[in-house]
């Protein structure tokens, strides 16, 4: 088993920052993608942005430019650094871990964004 486990979050206004952190524990196999997904009131979960353990990522579209994901495999934790935030990215975050073990979801700090 593993668990994820997540800090950061909160209320912003727009235009601002905020940083998201996920440490897994447990049973986490070397090789697996870490990433972020998000979840607005009345929608469905979509991708944020992911990062292999070798470090190669995929951003949505919505947040290229403004938010950069990264991680650090000796800790097994993976980060979101949100700019320049938008109402849009009101949501709950999820952290989410892939690997041939399974899949794991975190419990989602929310972001909220005001104008």
């Amino acid at each position: 088993q593993v668990q994820l486990v997540e800090s950061g979050g909160g209320l912003v206004q727009a235009g601002g920052s905020v940083r998201l952190s996920c440490a897994a524990s447990g049973s986490v196999f070397r090789f697996n993608t870490m990433g972020w997904y998000r979840q607005a009131p009345g929608k469905q979960r979509e991708l944020v942005a992911v990062i292999t353990n070798g470090g190669s990522t995929n951003y949505a579209d919505s947040v290229k430019g403004r938010f950069t994901i990264s991680r650090d495999n000796d800790k097994n934790a993976v980060y979101l650094q949100m700019n320049s935030l938008k109402p849009d990215d009101t949501a709950v975050y999820y952290c989410q871990l892939e690997s041939r073990g399974g899949g794991y979801w975190g419990q989602g700090p929310q972001v909220a964004v005001s104008s």
